[in-house]
Formats: structure tokens, C-alpha cells, sequence
């Protein structure tokens, strides 16, 4: 026979005592509760773990305590202290929304939905999340693991990805969702998921909401939710240009926006031959060696790198290599360049240990 559900005001009240004696209550976040610091600390959340995210938290309000101080920050600030967290666009639309808000809405968080959700990067759980946790108002949220607490609890099928899927867990949220405590309560949801309703293991005998989880009474919790259905992920391909001159390396501001947008990178070509064809033409050097590829991954393709590096000699300049968004960069003695995308810092990080390539003029006879 199917276990009845209780009362919306009866799973709020058990997630919420269990929140009590069990749930996270030291994130920087959290203290204070302002909206400014809930907003940053939700944008960097997507996707991220807490543990990774407590660190570059703590950084980025050292230098950007508040909102006026991140309206007024150029991107490359904003891109360098983000640097290593992924998914720069989050940071971009973080930096533009702080000017829309100095603009339109006088440095204060709009404190209603709709204006919220007008802002670059928010959608309607990060607002809700927002609005819940600073101002204690109700609204419900649906992150990831939110989508999976609830997915199991009553036992949704199909993959929450899909809007009508979507739409029976937003419908499911607002109902569970209390009138009073609602800042712990999203706290609390959030911490269920994260902590107890893994992935993958989940503690189900230790869940304050066990009583009526059709999940666990199926005996097959793994089994919600259900995945995104399988799909090949296309591979693009590039060619990085690594043009080190002694201790220093060229590196170039990408246009924004775009891959990488805003961030320092070498000079990418679409292959090897039209890297070595751009050498010949920018400093009328032919050679060089190419390193191993390696792909790195982002949600909707991977993007197979194949590095090559190239000796420039200390008298071959061009005044092409030059410019605003054009830097020599010194790999031991410069600070850390800001806004490097990850496979950039792994070659970074290795190039003090690579031998050389002689390289020669070309042949213009």
C-alpha cells in the first residue's frame, strides 16, 4: 500500500528541528544574512561545492565588501579573483548586475521577485534563495539539491531538467515551503541534500523526512532522480601558441563576449598549421614543438588543446606582440596574472619544467 504524505507544515517542522542539531550554521555567508553577501555567495554556488566556494568567498568580500565596491571594479578585478572557479559568465553577469543595481535601483537589492530576476545571472531559485535567506520572505528555491530531496521524496520520475518535470517541483517547493523560519527552512533543504540526500549514497536512515519518502520505502532510492538522457558531447578543437621569450610568455585578453570572454590566454590559432602559419607571418619564425593535447570539459562540448611552444629570441619583437590586451608575462617573478582559465594555469604552472624549441627565421627567398 503507498505511504501518504503528511501535511506540508509537518516535513517543514521535522527538516526544520533536524536542521537545528544538524545543519550548517557557520558559512560566511551566513553571518551576516545580508542580501549582498547571500547574492554573491549563490552565484558562486551554482554548480560549486561549498567547500570550494568558502575560500574564494572569503577572498572576494575582502575586496568587495559590498556592492558599490564591485560596481566599481573594472572585470579584469572581478575575472582574477574568480579565476579557478569555472563558469566565468557567472562572474561577468555578477559584475554587471552590481552596476545595474548602482544605476536603477540606487545600490540596494531590489527586495521583490520580478525586479530580481531582471538582473543579469539571477533566475527564479537564485532570487528566491536571495529574498529567503536575507529577508526571511517567502519564496521558494530549486537547486540541485533541492530538485534531488524532492525528486525522492515523492518519488517524481523523469529527468528535472524537463520543463514539466520542472514544473511539478516548483509546484511541490512552494508547497513545502513555510511561512515562518523560511531562511532556515532554505538553509535546511539545501543542507538535506548536500549532507544526508546524496548523490550517490544517500543516509536515509538519519533523514528527519524518512517517515514518508516513497524513494526509501521503494527500497531503490538511487533511482531518483532520474539522469539527463545520454548524449555524445561534441569536441572542438584548438591550437594554444606558446610563445615564451626567457622567463616570460605572451599572453591575450580574449574578446567578451565569448569563450573565455575577458579572460588571459595565449594566442589560440584553429590548429597547428595555422599556428605555425601565424608565426611565420607575426614574427617570421618557422618551428617549434608540439606538446601533448589534452581536452578540458565545459557543460555542452570538450575542447581538445593542443599546445605548441615556441622559442621567441630576445631580438625578434613585433609590434604585433603589443598592445592593451597583450602582456609578457614573467611565470616566475610576476604576481598571479588575473582571470586565467584553468588549462592556461596547468601549462602556466608546467612551463618552468619544459626544454626549449630552437626556433629560425623564416625563409623569405
Amino acid at each position: 500500500m503507498p505511504i501518504e504524505d503528511a501535511l506540508p507544515e509537518a516535513f517543514a517542522a521535522r527538516l526544520l528541528a533536524w536542521y537545528d542539531r544538524h545543519g550548517r550554521h557557520d558559512l560566511p555567508w551566513q553571518h551576516p544574512r545580508d542580501p549582498y553577501r547571500i547574492w554573491v555567495a549563490e552565484i558562486m554556488l551554482q554548480q560549486t561545492r561549498v567547500e570550494t566556494v568558502i575560500p574564494y568567498f572569503e577572498r572576494f568580500l575582502a575586496r568587495f565588501p559590498d556592492v558599490q565596491a564591485l560596481a566599481a571594479a573594472s572585470e579584469d578585478e572581478v575575472l582574477g579573483l574568480w579565476s579557478g572557479l569555472g563558469y566565468y559568465a557567472r562572474a561577468r553577469n555578477l559584475h554587471r548586475a552590481a552596476r545595474r543595481i548602482q544605476e536603477v535601483h540606487g545600490g540596494e537589492m531590489p527586495r521583490a521577485l520580478e525586479p530580481l530576476m531582471a538582473l543579469p545571472g539571477i533566475g527564479r531559485s537564485t532570487a528566491g534563495a536571495i529574498l529567503a535567506q536575507a529577508f526571511d520572505a517567502r519564496h521558494p528555491i530549486l537547486d540541485g539539491n533541492v530538485k534531488r530531496v524532492l525528486a525522492r521524496h515523492r518519488a517524481i520520475d523523469g529527468w528535472p531538467g524537463e520543463a514539466q518535470v520542472a514544473r511539478r517541483l516548483w509546484s511541490l517547493a512552494e508547497a513545502l515551503t513555510p511561512r515562518q523560519r523560511v531562511a532556515d527552512y532554505t538553509q535546511a533543504i539545501m543542507d538535506l541534500g548536500a549532507t544526508l540526500c546524496t548523490r550517490s549514497r544517500p543516509g536515509c536512515t538519519a533523514c528527519p523526512v524518512q517517515e514518508d519518502c516513497r524513494a526509501r520505502a521503494s527500497g531503490d532510492p538511487l533511482r531518483w532522480p532520474q539522469p539527463r538522457p545520454r548524449r555524445v558531447l561534441p569536441v572542438r578543437k584548438t591550437c594554444f601558441v606558446l610563445l615564451r621569450r626567457g622567463e616570460e610568455v605572451l599572453l591575450e585578453r580574449r574578446p567578451s563576449p565569448g569563450l573565455w570572454g575577458g579572460l588571459w590566454c595565449f594566442p589560440q590559432q584553429p590548429d597547428p598549421a595555422a599556428a605555425r602559419a601565424w608565426l611565420a607571418a607575426h614574427l617570421g619564425l618557422v618551428g617549434g614543438r608540439m606538446l601533448p593535447p589534452f581536452r578540458h570539459s565545459f557543460t555542452h562540448f570538450r575542447l581538445e588543446i593542443t599546445p605548441l611552444l615556441c622559442e621567441v629570441p630576445e631580438n625578434r619583437r613585433s609590434r604585433t606582440m603589443e598592445g592593451r590586451d597583450r602582456v609578457w608575462y614573467n611565470v616566475r617573478s610576476s604576481p598571479a596574472m588575473r582571470g586565467v582559465p584553468a588549462p592556461v594555469r596547468r601549462l602556466l604552472d608546467s612551463l618552468e619544467t619544459l626544454p626549449g624549441e630552437s626556433m629560425v627565421p623564416e625563409d623569405r627567398r
